[in-house]
This record gives C-alpha cells, sequence and structure tokens, in this order.
C-alpha cells in the first residue's frame, strides 16, 4: 500500500468513527488481506442494479431492510446466539464459539473500512433506482455487509459442520440483499465476500489451536475439603487459550478461605439465615437460567437492544467492534473463572454442611469463583463502558445475577465477590485492548 493510499485509509478509519488505533483480533486491518482493486467500474456495474432492483419482489425488499437493521454484524449476533441455544451448547463452549464468530467479524468488518474505495453509490448514477431503504451518498466498495456476511458464515460452518450449508446460504441471502435493495454494486460484495473468506481462515486456524479439543485426562482429587463428584463440566476450559489475557492463571485470585475458618463460617450463616421470600426465589430462579446456560444469550441480546437504541452513535465499524468486545471479555472471564475453579477445586456450601439446603440443585463443577460473578460482571462491564447513559443500570443487572447465587444458597459471599473482581479485571484488559470512546 502507497502512503497516499495509507492516507486516504487513515482519513477514512477517522471519519468512520472505527475503534482508532487497535488492532485486529486475527488480522491487521489495514494490511492483513489481500485485495485487487475493483476489475468494474462502477458504471459497468449499474446495469445488473438495475436488473435486481426492477425484478425485486415486496418480500426481497423487506427481507433486505431485515438484513440491514443494525448494522453488518447485528444479524449475525443474532443467528449465532440462537444457533448455540438450538444446539444447545453450553460454558464455556458457548463463550468460545461466539468469540470466535465476532472477532472475525469484528476484523472482517474493518478490513473493508481499511481499504474502502471511494465510489458513487447506485442511486448516485441513476437517480431513477428505488432503493429498499435510504443509504448514504458514497458507495460501499468493499461491501461491509457481505464481509460481515462471508466471515461469519464460514466461521459458524466450521463450528457446526452440519449446518454449514445453511449459513451459506444465510450470507448468500444478505449479500445478494445488498444488490436487490439499490445500494451497492455486486464487485462491492464481491469484494466484501473476498475479505470475509480471508479473515475466517484465520479464524478457523485460532479455532483448531486455541485448546478447546483437548480432552481432560485428570482426577477430581480426593483429599478432605475439596469438591466431589464425577463429570465435572469443562475442566479443560482452564487451558484454551484466551484472546487478551495472557495466560487464564493472569487474573487467578488467592485460595478462598475454608469453610471452617472465620471467613468462611461467617458466610456460611449469611446463607442459614437468609430469609427466602417468593421474590428473592423468583430472581434467583430467573439468574440460574439467564446468568447460567443461557447467560451468553441474555447479554447479546441486551447488547443488539442498546445499539439499537443508541442509534447513529455506532456505525458499522463501532457496532461490530461492540459484539466482539462483549464476546471476547465474556469468553476470556470464562477461562479465567475455570482456571481458578479447578486450581482450588472449592467444594459448594451445601456439600460442607448437609443441612443448608439449596433452592436447586448447584451446577456440576467447583464454587470458587462464582461463575455468574465472573461472566455477568465481565459482559456488563464491557456494556458499561458502551453505553454509558445505562452504566448504573447494567452494573447493577450483573450484581443481582451475582447476588442471586447467596439468595439461591448456592454460593457464599467470598465465592461471588471474588467471582465479580475477577471478571471486572478481564473486561477491564479487553476495552483497554480494543475500545476508544467515540
Amino acid at each position: 500500500m502507497n502512503t497516499f493510499a495509507r492516507w486516504v485509509l487513515a482519513a477514512a478509519l477517522l471519519g468512520s468513527g472505527a475503534p482508532v488505533g487497535s488492532a485486529g483480533w486475527l488480522v491487521d486491518p489495514t494490511s492483513g488481506v489481500a485485495l485487487d482493486r475493483p476489475t468494474k467500474t462502477p458504471s459497468a456495474d449499474l446495469a445488473e442494479v438495475r436488473r435486481a432492483v426492477k425484478a425485486r419482489t415486496p418480500a426481497e425488499a423487506e427481507r433486505a431492510r431485515w438484513w440491514n437493521v443494525g448494522g453488518p454484524a447485528y444479524r449475525w449476533n443474532e443467528i449465532a446466539v440462537d444457533t448455540l441455544l438450538e444446539e444447545f451448547v453450553t460454558l464455556p463452549l458457548a463463550a468460545r464459539h461466539l468469540a470466535l464468530v465476532h472477532a472475525a467479524v469484528d476484523d472482517a468488518v474493518a478490513a473493508a473500512a481499511a481499504n474502502a474505495r471511494r465510489r458513487p453509490a447506485p442511486r448516485t448514477l441513476d437517480a431513477s433506482l428505488v432503493t429498499a431503504y435510504a443509504t448514504p451518498k458514497a458507495g460501499g466498495y468493499p461491501s461491509m455487509h457481505a464481509a460481515a456476511a462471508s466471515s461469519a458464515a464460514e466461521v459458524l460452518g466450521y463450528l457446526f459442520p452440519q449446518r454449514r450449508g445453511e449459513f451459506a446460504a444465510k450470507a448468500d441471502e444478505a449479500m445478494l440483499s445488498r444488490v436487490l435493495a439499490g445500494v451497492e454494486f455486486p464487485s462491492d460484495v464481491q469484494a466484501g465476500r473476498e475479505i470475509g473468506r480471508q479473515v475466517a481462515a484465520r479464524a478457523i486456524a485460532w479455532g483448531r489451536a486455541d485448546g478447546s479439543d483437548v480432552k481432560w485426562t485428570g482426577k477430581v482429587p480426593e483429599e478432605p475439603g475439596k469438591w466431589r463428584g464425577t463429570n465435572p463440566i469443562a475442566p479443560a476450559a482452564a487451558n484454551w487459550k484466551p484472546w487478551v489475557l495472557t495466560r487464564g492463571d493472569e487474573f487467578r485470585p488467592p485460595a478462598p478461605p475454608s469453610y471452617e475458618s472465620s471467613q468462611g463460617q461467617a458466610d456460611l450463616a449469611e446463607i442459614r439465615t437468609y430469609a427466602r421470600t417468593p421474590r428473592s426465589n423468583h430472581r434467583a430462579t430467573y439468574w440460574e437460567v439467564f446468568g447460567g446456560a443461557r447467560a451468553y444469550a441474555l447479554w447479546n441480546e441486551i447488547a443488539r437492544a442498546k445499539l439499537l437504541e443508541y442509534g447513529e452513535v455506532f456505525d458499522a465499524t463501532r457496532s461490530a467492534r461492540v459484539f466482539a468486545l462483549l464476546n471476547i471479555a465474556f469468553d476470556d472471564a470464562a477461562i479465567a473463572c475455570w482456571d481458578a475453579k479447578y486450581a482450588y477445586w472449592q467444594m459448594r456450601p451445601s456439600h460442607f454442611d448437609a443441612e443448608l439446603k439449596a433452592l436447586f440443585p448447584p451446577p456440576n463443577h467447583p464454587s470458587y469463583p462464582a461463575a455468574h460473578g465472573c461472566l455477568s460482571t465481565a459482559a456488563a462491564t464491557v456494556l458499561a463502558a458502551v453505553f454509558p447513559r445505562d452504566r448504573e443500570a447494567l452494573l447493577a443487572k450483573a450484581k443481582e445475577a451475582a447476588e442471586a447465587r447467596v439468595w439461591a444458597g448456592i454460593h457464599t459471599r467470598f465465592d461471588i465477590v471474588d467471582g465479580q473482581e475477577l471478571g471486572r479485571k478481564v473486561a477491564e484488559k479487553v476495552l483497554a485492548r480494543g475500545w476508544t470512546a467515540p
């Protein structure tokens, strides 16, 4: 890339509100993809756009509007989360999958922005074109929507090979919708598709080397005072490769106090004497689901809603970055949390005191630190930084997720406090790595 091209790139990034100064997760957006200059001029492409728009049905126009909502990453976040729920992928593997998808989508969108060429939009060349929705005068080469669609579909196809054809068809529909809408040229879309493929190849290589396929060969400890049980949930996740942390144990908290200690006895007393109410039972039950197995779905749904509420504050590159930050923080927090769980093998309160009746059975992994505290705090810390006018409400939601484990008798106070601190530290490092406020 020559000096003039780099100057144009820098100006484009500054004008777009992209996270200036932050490198990609998998590739350098400015130099990590190879893209030829367009072989077709806009005028040569225009005939294809005219034909597509003329033949467009009302249903196709509505579908094009559906794909356009929220920017290039929005629908792919929705599709990825829905797929994880349908396939019943549980934590922490779901966190790993979403981080991989959104690292790829974020890099693909950023690379499309970094390789942007000044081109007129189709309607600039033909004012008679009836677009499916409002579009800026500037063209879309390479298409950021196509880059997102291509990268997401390729990575999802790697994660769920039995559904590869389904994701490829969705990507084709998403990309074609840009031409049918009359907002991008076929060559814009093809260039975006190529960027997405290149970034996805890096993401898939990362996924194959991140250790998530390594089987755990350890043993549940037999010494007194340690967690006892069979088939603990995902102990090998402690050794997965994190995105921003140097290692899974980078922020490992100190060993928890024993239940026989004065602190342990005080925390057990809090659980024993907690007066449950219908409201506390309801909230504890809610967070058992939405702070646990479905936590990734809840926090991504919140992110999508806030992106729509904040509207134009978030352009295509920033909205893609939000999903990457959220899910990378969630994944690294899961790795860090699981590292500590299986470093200390802390038993559950109800295992120490058989008279202590939890509201429902605890999950099948060690107690310390509390995953609800780790994960919801990490997610809320990221979103509170990104959506500052909702900061207090978001942090309060994460606090309730953690507190609800005490209400249910699943965790002691030291479990949730240290879990919250771990989640905050992870999120803050992720934000420092990848976010610049507008």
